[in-house]
C-alpha cells in the first residue's frame, strides 16, 4: 500500500459487523441477500461476497450475467440471483452453466427460457424467480397479471418457480403513501397466484430502506445494498442499526510548492491565491472517481485535520491549500472519504455537495484505484448469525 499513489481501502471488519447488525433485526426465517452488483458498490464484490456470507449472508444479487460469472469463478457456490433482464438463448446457456438464477419479468422471457433449457439435455429444471411491477414502473410483470404469469411459467417443465418478488420505489421516503400502496398490491398479487393453484416458495420486496424500516416488509427474504455498505439509504434511518461505513479512499501528496498571492490554480484558474499559500498536489483525479464538479466544494483530511481542495479537479490530481498544516512531505496520506483521526468525510458527504446520492458516488471509483483489504475478521466468524 505504501507505493500506491491513491487506493480504496475496504474494511471487511466493519462489513462483517454490518451483516451481523442486519441478521439480528430479521426472523431467524428471513434470509439475507448481499446485493453485490456494480463490483459491490465498488467495494470489490469478490472479497465483499464472500466476506458477507461468511458473516451471515445466504444469497447475493448481480445486475448482470457475466458478474454472476465473476463470482462463480472466485469459487462462490452460494446461489446468486441475476437481478437484471435476461432475453437471449446465449443468456440461457450461461445461466443454466454457471448455476445462476434469473428474474423472469414477462410471458415471452419465459418461453425462450423454457425453449432453450428443453435444448439442453439432462438439465434439471432452471430455478426462476418472478418479479412483478406494483408501482417501480421498471422491469417486471403488471401486478394485476401475475396469476396468468405464475400459472404459465408453473406450466412449463424446464422453469421451477424459486421465488416471486417486487421492488420499492420510495421505500427511502418518510412518506410511506406510495411504498403501502405496493405492499398491498404485493399482497394482492400473491392472494391472486394463489388463489390460480400457484404457492410461492418465497417472497421477498425489501431493499435496504424496507429493511430498516419495517419488519412486515421483510416476508422471506430482504434484498441489502448500500447499508452492506454501512450507509443509510435516508436521514431518518440513519440511526436504526449500528453500521458502520466500508469503504475509504485515500491518495498520496507528490508534491508541495508555495504560490504567491495572484496565482492562479490549476485549468482556466477557477481559483485564484489571494495570499501566499502552499499547494499540495495529490495524485487523484476524476479518471479515479473524484467528481470534477467537486472543484472547490470539498475538503480533505490531512493529520486529522480538514484542508480545502482548490481549483479545477483535473484527470489525475486534485490540489490542496494546506497552508494551515505544518510543512508536508511528498509521500504523506490524504483521506478523501473516511475516518482520519475525530474527523470524518463521507459518500453523502459528496452527494449532498453534488445534488446527488451515495450510490452514484460509491460506484463511481475506478478500477485503476486498487481496492484494498484490511480488517479481515479472522477471529469473529463465531459471531455471525445462522
Amino acid at each position: 500500500m505504501q507505493r500506491e499513489r491513491a487506493w480504496v481501502e475496504v474494511d471487511l471488519g466493519a462489513l462483517a459487523h454490518n451483516v451481523r447488525q442486519l441478521r439480528r433485526s430479521l426472523s431467524a426465517t428471513t434470509e439475507l441477500m448481499a446485493i453485490v452488483k456494480a463490483d459491490a458498490y465498488g467495494h470489490g464484490a469478490e472479497a465483499i461476497a464472500q466476506t458477507a456470507l461468511r458473516a451471515g449472508a445466504a444469497w447475493l444479487g448481480v445486475a448482470t450475467i457475466p458478474e454472476g460469472i465473476e463470482l462463480r469463478q472466485a469459487g462462490t457456490a452460494a446461489p446468486i440471483l441475476v437481478l437484471g433482464a435476461t432475453n437471449t438463448p446465449e443468456q440461457v446457456r450461461a445461466i443454466a452453466q454457471w448455476n445462476l438464477q434469473p428474474t423472469l419479468c414477462t410471458p415471452k422471457q419465459a418461453w425462450v427460457f423454457a425453449e432453450t433449457m428443453a435444448g439442453l439435455p439432462g438439465s434439471a429444471p432452471l430455478p426462476v424467480h418472478l418479479k412483478l411491477d406494483t408501482g417501480m414502473s421498471r422491469l417486471g410483470a403488471p401486478w394485476q397479471e401475475a396469476a396468468a404469469f405464475g400459472q404459465l411459467v408453473q406450466r412449463l417443465p424446464q422453469l421451477k418457480i424459486a421465488s416471486v418478488y417486487s421492488h420499492l420505489a420510495t421505500a427511502d421516503s418518510l412518506d410511506q403513501t406510495v411504498m403501502r400502496l405496493q405492499q398491498t398490491r404485493f399482497q394482492a398479487a400473491i392472494a391472486q397466484l394463489r388463489a390460480a393453484g400457484v404457492d410461492p416458495p418465497k417472497l421477498h420486496l425489501a431493499n435496504s430502506a424496507a429493511t430498516l424500516s419495517d419488519p412486515a416488509l421483510h416476508y422471506d427474504r430482504v434484498r441489502v445494498g448500500l447499508a452492506l455498505y454501512g450507509l443509510s439509504p435516508a436521514p431518518h434511518l440513519a440511526d436504526q442499526l449500528d453500521l458502520r461505513p466500508v469503504l475509504q479512499v485515500k491518495a498520496r501528496v507528490t508534491q508541495v510548492k508555495t504560490i504567491a498571492a495572484g496565482e492562479g490554480v490549476s485549468y482556466g484558474h477557477q481559483f485564484v491565491a489571494d495570499r501566499e499559500l502552499a499547494i499540495a498536489t495529490v495524485g487523484i483525479g476524476y479518471a479515479d472517481g473524484v467528481p470534477r464538479n467537486l472543484s472547490n466544494k470539498m475538503t480533505v483530511l490531512i493529520r486529522g485535520q480538514r484542508v480545502p481542495q482548490v481549483g479545477a479537479i483535473t484527470m489525475d490530481q486534485v490540489m490542496l491549500d494546506v497552508s494551515a498544516i505544518a510543512p508536508l512531505q511528498a509521500g504523506e496520506v490524504v483521506t478523501l472519504l473516511g475516518q482520519d483521526g475525530t474527523e470524518h468525510i463521507s459518500a453523502d458527504d459528496w452527494a449532498t455537495t453534488l445534488n446527488t446520492i451515495s450510490w452514484e458516488i460509491l460506484c463511481g471509483f475506478k478500477h485503476r484505484l486498487p481496492r484494498l483489504t484490511v480488517n479481515q475478521p479472522q477471529d469473529a466468524w463465531d459471531e455471525a448469525v445462522p
